[in-house]
């Protein structure tokens, strides 16, 4: 498969991101997270890591579906880019929430993070609806946790 690299650069690079965040997560939910008030919906800690994992496989492959198709055309770039911004989001989310102890600031960046999801899925569907469709546990995920961030601001 003469692809093998760029798939490979796409799974690992999302990965990255997620385990790239996971310092700021872990030293802050015994400390901050596990005293703050949350809503009934909050899941127990330990499913964060599971789901995200396999979130960010998804939006590797899917990232490598459009990649693959080449950057030299401009729609493939420009969904490109759309993908990295996300994911640019994604990755500063986590030390915004957890480092700085921000929830407020973190609602700001999950809701444009969200924006992005979508305005990525759009420039997706017309090159692939499997990369599409991929995104989508992605962006329900993050609709939930939008709403989890939301009622914390609300409820602290």
């Amino acid at each position: 498969m003469k692809d093998l690299p760029k798939l490979l650069v796409s799974m690992i690079g999302c990965e990255l991101v997620g385990f790239l965040g996971t310092p700021f997560t872990i030293s802050a939910i015994p400390i901050w997270y596990s005293t703050l008030n949350k809503p009934f919906f909050a899941p127990p800690n330990w499913i964060f890591g599971p789901v995200w994992a396999l979130l960010y496989l998804l939006m590797g492959v899917a990232f490598y579906l459009i990649w693959k198709q080449g950057l030299k055309k401009k729609k493939v770039k420009t969904a490109g880019l759309f993908f990295l911004a996300q994911l640019g989001l994604n990755f500063v989310w986590s030390p915004i929430f957890f480092g700085l102890k921000a929830p407020l600031l973190g609602l700001i960046v999950i809701v444009a993070m969200w924006a992005l999801i979508v305005l990525t899925m759009k420039k997706f569907h017309p090159l692939s609806r499997l990369a599409f469709y991929l995104l989508v546990p992605y962006l329900l995920w993050v609709s939930f946790a939008t709403m989890l961030n939301t009622a914390i601001v609300v409820l602290n």
